[in-house]
């Protein structure tokens, strides 16, 4: 069954089985309101040869195209058990009150309410990112469909023609500008190498929207990324609970166990790196290592009423963009799961990434 959210309230929505479903219309519902697609868009039922995943799993049934070829970074390589780069995990729908301003308490003036969503477990690696450079797309000679990677509550939240001029204008550009400006942290190699596992940073806004578009997603909308931050209704200060230490996440430049103060690119941990971090529906690295790119425009204050919201301005394609998360390089008060800071989005920061939500 999908969830969506009426009127602030969880509501399910089932749909016959075989019919399409996914962001995309690709997939094919099992019959108990599940949609299931297998490795290579085969659609089965959940048992069926190629399809061995267990009804009900949080775990994603579909293998993104940046983790299609299998590649270091971009296939079993992620986490302490090898899992997939592209796992996902299932968010389920509720409410919540947002958290803006980095301290442990929630405000009754901003309360919030999402739809199921699923969101990838780990951040964008460098390993799935260059399978996207690969693909020469993500630039002006091959930029996003019109509408691509728009949130399904949302309308008009998909890419739009205006964007496209922000983008670097061919593959050989986003190579080199992906150095972030001779920056020495940058976690792109022109070819693969020991970092493929790292979070791709140095990536813009624009950039990351089209690379989960690109990848069968979205970028999360501040209020969804918020929400699996905090877990929902638990209002978590951090995303494993209360207290921090650098066995849950890495901030203030101890990622690699040095004392604090001089951040080096090995500050930069491997994607799902810190286990005893993750969030309460099992997604790694909210606190800390890159901050996250989100969906929304930035606001001093977060917009009301939220079902399903999305704050996009549009017309002012160059305004400040919300991310969310902290880094390697952050205080630990700005890696509190309620923590907001914004950037623009042509900007290219050594600490700054991204991680795909998926519609259901």
């Amino acid at each position: 069954m999908e969830a969506v959210c009426s009127d602030g309230e969880c509501a399910e929505r089932p749909r016959p089985a075989r019919t399409p479903c996914g962001a995309d219309g690709s997939a094919a519902c099992d019959g108990t309101g599940d949609c299931v697609t297998c490795a290579g868009g085969v659609q089965c039922e959940c048992g069926e040869p190629g399809c061995p995943n267990t009804c009900g799993s949080t775990d994603v049934m579909v293998m993104p195209p940046s983790c299609a070829g299998g590649r270091p970074g971009a296939g079993d390589s992620c986490g302490p058990g090898d899992a997939s780069c592209c796992g996902n995990r299932m968010v389920p729908c509720g409410t919540f009150l947002r958290g803006y301003d980095g301290t442990p308490s929630t405000d009754d003036a901003f309360p919030a309410a999402v739809s199921d969503f699923r969101l990838d477990k780990y951040e964008i690696t460098v390993g799935r990112f260059r399978a996207f450079v690969d693909a020469g797309q993500g630039v002006q000679e091959s930029p996003p469909a019109i509408g691509a990677g728009r949130h399904p509550h949302v309308n008009g939240s998909g890419w739009i023609a205006g964007w496209n001029s922000r983008l670097t204008p061919n593959t050989a550009a986003l190579r080199a500008a992906l150095q972030c400006n001779g920056d020495r942290l940058w976690t792109w190699t022109d070819a693969p190498g020991s970092n493929e596992d790292l979070p791709i940073n140095c990536i813009t806004w624009f950039e990351a929207f089209a690379f989960c578009a690109w990848d069968g997603g979205r970028l999360p909308s501040e209020a969804e990324w918020n929400y699996a931050a905090a877990g929902g209704d638990e209002h978590r200060p951090y995303p494993w609970g209360s207290g921090i230490d650098g066995d849950r996440a890495s901030y203030n430049c101890t990622g690699d166990g040095s004392a604090a103060g001089v951040c080096a690119l090995s500050d930069i941990l491997p994607v799902g790196s810190k286990p005893r971090g993750d969030g309460r529906w099992g997604h790694s690295d909210l606190a800390g290592n890159l901050w996250e790119w989100t969906m929304d425009w930035w606001r001093d204050a977060l917009p009301t009423p939220c079902i399903d919201c999305v704050h996009r301005v549009d017309g002012d394609r160059d305004a400040t963009r919300v991310t969310r998360g902290g880094s390697y390089r952050a205080p630990a008060t700005d890696v509190r799961a309620g923590n907001r800071d914004f950037s623009y989005p042509i900007d290219r920061v050594n600490n700054i990434g991204a991680r795909c939500a998926r519609s259901i």
